[in-house]
């Protein structure tokens, strides 16, 4: 069982000329399903094609191509829904949203706006040892994607890109829950998190595979409490919906500027409008875009050429038995198992391919020590080097060989730190470099001690001033591992030294 005892966070208060303000934050995030074929075609979702080359004819609105559902997207939203927690609905149905755009070739959307195929939900977003915010989900409805526009290619003409229409897109829907901008961009890369774990979605945000429509309003303290208490919307302040946000950083401050824009208008005396705005991330502002549409708005009606979408509940149970540990429960085992920090457990776990990689290097090892190691020596050089834990030049078999290397007394922690740093810049065997290369630790007392006779009796004066001050002592075990290559064994050049200076 998961321990969900928490508090959860203060929310971002913003002080204004005529008092204090606090922020109310709901997001859809739109999240590229990870199928290789679109929503209802066979055509590729493989980013980066040439433009245009992805497209089948109904994708491109041809008359009389009628649409076909995916299977597999459904199974991935179903996959979703379970990992979030949510209720999956048996029966859900597909209705045409209708809007013009160049890059909408048929002239309408499908989603789904009455009977999405996952209900309720939750996400517990951690802000820290003991302190998460649970952000309710409403809802997440499987819809296609639009195509592309392009401005910048011709100073007299626009292009239009047909690549991405249709790919299939999960709209995840959070409840007005979230209450300042780091929050907000934490339950982002938590979806992300979970969603990768789950396979569902890559998270890519530069590729435009995972993309966030901000909500932000503003009201004064203990109105939110009011609205939690009633769930009577009046309460809040007027939302202005911030569209295609692809930057966790990005979020943050359109959020933060939009609640002050607000704020300003309001203290002027002034209405906020409710209207979709977009981020200007060379300004850090947001400017309008449009009046913010209703659902009445794009003329929704069933789509007549796809039938309700019914599934059964043992194919949803065969998903269910499927499911993967996700980053909650696999955070909870680490701590339990290996004796993990909040935190440790935490950074192992942020993405999947990194928790593989710990967990393969602490099997049968410490699992405190194997932590320290992933965390500190590899992804202190995989970081600075750029490479993520998927392209480390060391793997996991040979980051254990040298705790075992260190667990047998063959090499001690300062030579560990060399081997290390040789198979990670050539790709050798551990145990091949402490063997060809003369690195086996000094473990014979008589040569160490002979060693620590020599540095004793060469350093009269300083021997004294380890018997005024015992700590100085250190300076003697330095100079024995200086003098034996550092490969004598540290354990017993300080049992050996405090044994010859009498401390």
């Amino acid at each position: 069982m998961l321990d969900l005892t928490f508090d959860a966070p203060k929310p971002k208060v913003i002080s204004g000329a005529t008092g204090d303000w606090e922020l109310v934050i709901g997001l859809e995030v739109h999240a590229q399903v990870a199928s290789r074929a679109k929503l209802f075609s066979g055509a590729s979702t493989q980013f980066g094609a040439e433009p245009n080359s992805n497209v089948a004819f109904v994708d491109a609105g041809m008359p009389g191509m009628l649409p076909v559902i995916n299977e597999g997207c459904v199974a991935l939203a179903v996959k979703t829904g379970l990992g979030l927690k949510a209720q999956i609905n048996l029966w859900s149905a597909f209705d045409r949203k209708n809007y013009f755009y160049p890059d909408l070739p048929q002239g309408y959307q499908i989603s789904q706006l009455y009977h999405p195929i996952v209900g309720e939900g939750e996400v517990i977003v951690e802000m820290g040892a003991g302190i998460a915010r649970r952000v309710r989900i409403e809802r997440i409805h499987l819809e296609q994607d639009a195509g592309k526009s392009i401005h910048d290619m011709d100073p007299a003409m626009s292009f239009v890109d047909l690549n991405r229409t249709g790919v299939a897109l999960m709209e995840i829907v959070s409840r007005p829950d979230i209450r300042g901008p780091e929050e907000a961009a934490a339950y982002v890369g938590k979806l992300r998190q979970i969603m990768r774990y789950l396979g569902t979605c890559d998270g890519n945000m530069q590729n435009g595979n995972l993309r966030a429509d901000v909500n932000v309003s503003v009201c004064r303290p203990g109105d939110y409490e009011k609205y939690q208490e009633t769930q009577d919307f009046s309460h809040l302040g007027t939302r202005c919906e911030i569209k295609n946000m692809n930057s966790m950083r990005f979020i943050q401050q359109a959020i933060e500027y939009e609640a002050r824009r607000q704020i300003a208008l309001i203290e002027d005396g002034k209405s906020v409008v409710q209207e979709t705005r977009l981020f200007d991330p060379d300004r850090g502002e947001t400017r309008s875009m449009r009046s913010k549409e209703e659902a009445h708005d794009y003329r929704y009606f069933p789509d007549p050429d796809l039938l309700p979408l019914e599934i059964e509940q043992a194919w949803v149970d065969d998903i269910a038995s499927a499911l993967p540990e996700l980053p909650d429960e696999k955070k909870a085992r680490f701590m339990a198992d290996f004796g993990l920090t909040d935190y440790d457990a935490s950074v192992l776990t942020a993405e999947l391919e990194a928790a593989r990689y710990f967990e393969e290097v602490a099997a049968g090892r410490d699992g405190k020590q194997a932590a320290n190691w992933v965390l500190n020596e590899l992804f202190g050089r995989l970081n600075k080097d750029g490479h993520p834990i998927t392209d480390s030049p060391i793997g996991a078999a040979q980051l254990g060989q040298i705790l075992d290397l260190m667990a047998a007394d063959t090499i001690n922690g300062k030579i560990a730190k060399e081997v290390f740093e040789t198979a990670y810049t050539t790709g050798r065997e551990p145990k091949e470099i402490v063997e060809t290369e003369g690195l086996t630790q000094v473990t014979d007392t008589g040569a160490i001690e002979a060693a620590v006779d020599q540095v004793i009796a060469e350093n009269p004066a300083q021997v004294e001033k380890a018997k005024a001050n015992p700590k100085l002592a250190g300076w003697f075990v330095g100079q024995v591992m200086k003098a034996t290559g550092g490969k004598a064994n540290p354990k017993a050049v300080n049992e050996l030294v405090a044994a010859k200076l009498g401390l």
